[in-house]
C-alpha cells in the first residue's frame, strides 16, 4: 500500500488538495492500493482566538499532533510513503519506510533566502523553510513538477551521492477538462453575475499572491480597452481592494466579473468560452490554469519564463512579463 499525505485542509491551499485527490484516484485506477491522511484541524478549529493564534495553532496540529496519526498509520502493509507538497517534507522523520516527495515549487524557500521578492519570509519563516530543505534531503525521492523545479532542487537541496533521487514528472490535469459545448457551457455562465454573455471575455485562474500579478493582468487588460469591449474574468478568490482600486484608477472596473471558488463545471465552462487566458504570472512551480485552459481549447497568453513556457510549449502566445504591451498586443 501507499500511505499518501496530504495538506492540512484548514489551510486552504486548493490545489494541493486537489493534487493529492488525484494521486489517490489515479493509484486506485492503477490497481494500487493507497490511502490518503491529512492533519485534521483540532486546535485550529478555535476560530475566536482570532487569525494570528489560529495560525499558531494550527501549527500545533500539523507538526505536534499529526506526527502521532502517522505513525499510528503505518501498518505493516505500508510500503512507500508518498508526501504531496514538499512543505510537509519534515514528515518523512517520522516515518520508517521509503519516502518521496513532490516538489511542486521552491519559491517560498528562494523567498527564505532572499531570492524571491514576491515571497518574502519572516524571522520564523526562515527556521521554517530551512526545516522544510532539511526534510527534502533526507527523501530518497523526489520528484520535481518542472525542469525549472528541478534546477532549483538541485541548486538548494543538492543532488549527491547517497542523496534523493531526483526526477521530473509533469502534473497531469487533476480533472478531466475538455471543450464544453455552448449550449452547456451557457448554462453554466448564466449563474455568473456581471458577465455578459454577448461580450467577449479574456479570463485570469488564480489567486491573490503578488506572484500571480493580478496586477499585472488589469494593466495588460487596460492597455486593450478601446480596441475591443471584452470583459476580464478574474475566477479563484475575489480581488482585493487594492487590486479594485486598481482596476478603478485604470478604468476597466465596470468590465471586470469576479468568480470566487468556480466548481469544476463552471470553471470547464469559462475556459471553454474564454476568448484567452491571461496568465502573467511571476513565479510559478507548474501553472496548473495553463493545461487546463488548452484542455478546453482555449488559447494562452503567458510570460516567456520557465516553467511557464515549459508547460504551455509552442501552443501559448509568450512575451516578457516585464513587457505588459507586448502582452497586450498578443
Amino acid at each position: 500500500m501507499v500511505l499518501l499525505i496530504g495538506n492540512y485542509p484548514a489551510d486552504q491551499q486548493e490545489s494541493m488538495l486537489r493534487f493529492a485527490n488525484m494521486m489517490l484516484r489515479g493509484l486506485a485506477a492503477a490497481g494500487v492500493p493507497a490511502k490518503l491522511i491529512q492533519p485534521e484541524p483540532f486546535l485550529g478549529r478555535i476560530q475566536s482566538a482570532g487569525p494570528f493564534a489560529a495560525k499558531w495553532l494550527g501549527y500545533l496540529d500539523k507538526f505536534l499532533l499529526f506526527p502521532r496519526q502517522l505513525k499510528r498509520s503505518l501498518a505493516p502493509g505500508v510500503a512507500l510513503v508518498h508526501i504531496c507538497d514538499h512543505s510537509n517534507a519534515m514528515y518523512g522523520v517520522h516515518t520508517n519506510r521509503p519516502v518521496v516527495v513532490t516538489c511542486h515549487d521552491l519559491l517560498a524557500v528562494r523567498g527564505a533566502l532572499g531570492e524571491v521578492p514576491d515571497t518574502p519570509a519572516s524571522a520564523t519563516g526562515k527556521i521554517l523553510q530551512r526545516w522544510i530543505v532539511s526534510g527534502l534531503r533526507r527523501a530518497n525521492t523526489i520528484v520535481c513538477v518542472s525542469s525549472a523545479t528541478l534546477r532549483d532542487t538541485e541548486r538548494i537541496v543538492g543532488r549527491r551521492e547517497g542523496g534523493p533521487q531526483l526526477r521530473v514528472i509533469h502534473h497531469g490535469l487533476n480533472y478531466p477538462y475538455r471543450p464544453q459545448a455552448p449550449a452547456v457551457a451557457r448554462v453554466h455562465l448564466a449563474h455568473v453575475a456581471g458577465l455578459d454573455p454577448a461580450r467577449p471575455f479574456a479570463l485570469h485562474v488564480g489567486s491573490n499572491l503578488r506572484m500571480k500579478n493580478r496586477e499585472g493582468a488589469l494593466r495588460i487588460f487596460a492597455l486593450t480597452k478601446s480596441d475591443w469591449n471584452g470583459q476580464m474574468v478574474f475566477a479563484g478568490q475575489r480581488l482585493t481592494s487594492q487590486l479594485r482600486s486598481l482596476g478603478e484608477e485604470l478604468g476597466v472596473l465596470d468590465r471586470v466579473v469576479e468568480v470566487e471558488g468556480p466548481g469544476n463545471d463552471l470553471l470547464e465552462a469559462l475556459y471553454s468560452s474564454a476568448m484567452v487566458l491571461l496568465y502573467p504570472s511571476r513565479f510559478e512551480g507548474f501553472g496548473w490554469p495553463i493545461i487546463e485552459a488548452q484542455a478546453c481549447g482555449c488559447p494562452v497568453i503567458c510570460a516567456d519564463r520557465v516553467p511557464m513556457s515549459e508547460i504551455g510549449g509552442e501552443a501559448a502566445l509568450t512575451a516578457p512579463v516585464e513587457d505588459e504591451a507586448a502582452l497586450a498586443r498578443a
